[in-house]
């Protein structure tokens, strides 16, 4: 069938133009009889205005509903969390038995499908030339689970330009202690230290940019600096294009390396696990030098890279604070609370501060208690360590009403210690310290929970309740009924009877 405008010239050139049909076969090259059909066709409404839509991609029919599930989660994910069609199909390969379709595809799929559920979104990044050594860092949003528990956190980028290799390290946050620690556990996992590294003026580093390009630099990013001996060059501001090597690392480490929302137990173990995917990553093609891998021009950088110092450099922070008559602190500008001890209650303690941690300890410097560290700008964030508290106040139970930590307790724990007897709860105490030592601050609650509800307020039963929740105690099956278990009709009224069955017994 000809196009309308290859129809439109034959009868142009036949009613306007007058040239025989013949004529028009020889000037179009077409056969006589469609030259003939066209001029003579009086009807040209479409045959089929609404055609019947085709299936697409009809080989991926078996996968599709796997990859429209991925996608719709999609919209749950954050934006910069989404599955990309490289990630669909890797996903497909490695976790759908029988997988055997192509990229294409996949991608051609997935291209038709996003943009039915409108997850389409185009970014662009500016390509800059960089030497072997050098490398650019910049900070991005995921989402991650850890240990069931759900978090808003950030992740660091190192992107070294020349090979297109890049690191990453995820954290609950962005703030000194998550850069430093990040690029101290990816210089010692490459085995040295880049040449010069591209950072934006991030508050953590930068706090004033002065006229005519210079900058103040916090002091201890400065300490970091000079004992890793790197060089460290700032953006135009606003100007976050001018490294777009990171800028593209970020989004393609998240998609490629935090799709789906990850999930596991320990956020350290899983940066550890991070960087090795990184380096598996890096054996493919480089997306420009089509003769070399990234690994083999890593190799380059590897070269060109500082030696790392002969000590690390401690990414801890020390500060001192002072708590109050219940033995608490804050951090984050009041809006952080944390937990000393009642013993410290009103004195100078100091602090220890990872991304991770927070160690208190004694004017002295001797541990008191370890905390997780509060992340997020919410008014009255607390973290709450009972142990020390318990201990203390098991050993002066007489005071507990009048210590104020009875009043911090949760109601239930209030309700639980009243309604034991004096003389026993000092023990109930210095169990529920024993619990929390063992489990958790929670595992204790739970256990008092029970107890209430099985009015039990004696220490050996608290324990054995705790038992029954948490040390995974089968229950005993219940006893059947045996042909050898003899019958017995009616039990003794007396225990005289038993001595009497006794006696004849001895005798027998």
């Amino acid at each position: 069938m000809l196009a309308m405008d290859q129809i439109h010239r034959i009868r142009q050139l036949f009613y306007e133009q007058g040239h025989s049909i013949s004529e028009i076969a020889r000037m179009t090259g077409f056969n006589w009889k469609t030259v003939s059909k066209y001029v003579d066709k009086d009807n040209f409404n479409d045959p089929d205005p609404m055609p019947a839509q085709t299936r697409l991609c009809p080989k991926l029919d078996p996968y599709k509903p796997v990859i429209d599930r991925w996608l719709e989660e999609d919209k749950n994910a954050p934006r910069k969390q989404r599955h990309t069609s490289r990630r669909v199909y890797k996903r497909l390969r490695k976790e759908v038995t029988g997988f055997d379709c192509s990229y294409r595809l996949v991608a051609l799929y997935v291209a038709e499908k996003k943009k039915e559920l409108k997850l389409v979104r185009k970014e662009g990044y500016i390509p800059l030339n960089h030497d072997p050594g050098e490398s650019q860092a910049d900070f991005g949003s995921a989402d991650f689970v850890e240990n069931s528990i759900r978090f808003s956190g950030k992740y660091f980028v190192l992107d070294f330009p020349y090979s297109n290799c890049g690191y990453l390290q995820l954290h609950y946050g962005e703030n000194m202690e998550c850069l430093l620690e990040s690029m101290r556990a990816i210089f010692e996992h490459i085995g040295g230290v880049p040449t010069e590294i591209w950072f934006d003026n991030t508050t953590t580093i930068v706090t004033k940019i002065i006229r005519g390009g210079g900058r103040e630099i916090t002091e201890r990013f400065l300490r970091f600096q000079e004992h890793y001996g790197f060089k460290a060059v700032f953006m135009n501001p606003e100007s976050g294009n001018e490294k777009g090597g990171a800028e593209s690392k970020v989004k393609y480490t998240r998609k490629n390396m935090l799709v789906p929302v990850p999930h596991f137990l320990s956020l350290s173990d899983y940066n550890r696990q991070l960087l090795g995917e990184c380096d598996e990553d890096a054996d493919r093609e480089h997306y420009r030098h089509k003769d070399e891998s990234i690994k083999e021009r890593f190799a380059k950088d590897k070269k060109a890279l500082r030696k790392l110092p002969a000590v690390p450099f401690d990414t801890d922070l020390y500060i001192p604070a002072h708590t109050d008559k219940w033995g608490k602190f804050t951090l984050n500008k009041g809006k952080h609370t944390y937990s000393a001890s009642p013993g410290l209650a009103e004195q100078d303690i100091w602090l220890c501060i990872s991304a991770e941690f927070v160690k208190v300890m004694d004017a002295g410097h001797h541990p008191v208690v370890t905390h997780r560290r509060l992340y997020g700008d919410e008014e009255c964030l607390e973290s709450m360590e009972w142990l020390p508290y318990l201990k203390y106040i098991a050993r002066k139970p007489r005071s507990l009403r009048n210590s104020g930590i009875y009043g911090m307790m949760p109601e239930n724990m209030q309700k639980y210690l009243d309604s034991c007897r004096n003389s026993d709860r000092g023990k109930i105490l210095k169990a529920l310290s024993d619990l929390t030592e063992r489990t958790g601050f929670d595992s204790a609650l739970q256990t008092v929970n029970q107890a209430i509800m099985y009015q039990a307020t004696d220490e050996d039963s608290l324990r054995n309740l705790y038992r029954r929740l948490y040390a995974d105690v089968p229950p005993l099956p219940p006893l059947t009924s045996d042909d050898r278990i003899p019958k017995i009709s009616q039990m003794p009224s007396h225990l005289t009877d038993y001595d009497t069955l006794l006696e004849r017994r001895s005798m027998a």
